[in-house]
């Protein structure tokens, strides 16, 4: 790796870890955590889940995911249901309410990250750079 690509590397990932730091603290509730969010926007995103797809998914071990589950069901974010087939499996889904909590957590977020962007003056080209960051940072995350 040269020297240039470690640096701007680096620097790409303390920017990042700022603004995620700052976009965490918006949320629709609170007392939630952010491992408690995240398994809403996995069901959200994916459908429902066994306990320890979500953990596999979250890397972190079933106990643990459990234990953020049974937080989510005491909020009334998320139920436990029976698989019709095999009634020892259990799925976890999405509340209506949990969705509710994810889909206005991401519209708040998306509005700071406006106020964000539209707070600080940038020119149509720096805008531009932006979108084309975005695009090659979603490509890095997916990858």
């Amino acid at each position: 790796m040269t020297e240039d690509f470690a640096t701007t590397a680096s620097e790409l990932r303390y920017a990042m870890f700022r603004t995620t730091r700052r976009l965490r603290r918006v949320r629709s509730v609170d007392a939630m955590s952010d491992a408690q969010l995240a398994v809403l926007g996995v069901l959200k995103a994916h459908g429902r889940r066994t306990i320890s797809g979500l953990a596999e998914h979250e890397r972190v071990t079933a106990p643990t995911m459990s234990a953020t589950v049974n937080g989510l069901a005491e909020l009334g974010l998320v139920v436990r249901v029976p698989d019709e087939d095999d009634r020892r499996r259990v799925y976890v889904e999405l509340t209506e309410q949990g969705g509710t909590v994810v889909a206005d957590t991401v519209r708040r977020r998306d509005e700071a990250m406006a106020e964000m962007i539209s707070g600080i003056g940038l020119s149509d080209q720096e805008l531009s750079v932006l979108r084309d960051a975005a695009a090659v940072l979603r490509k890095v995350a997916d990858a």
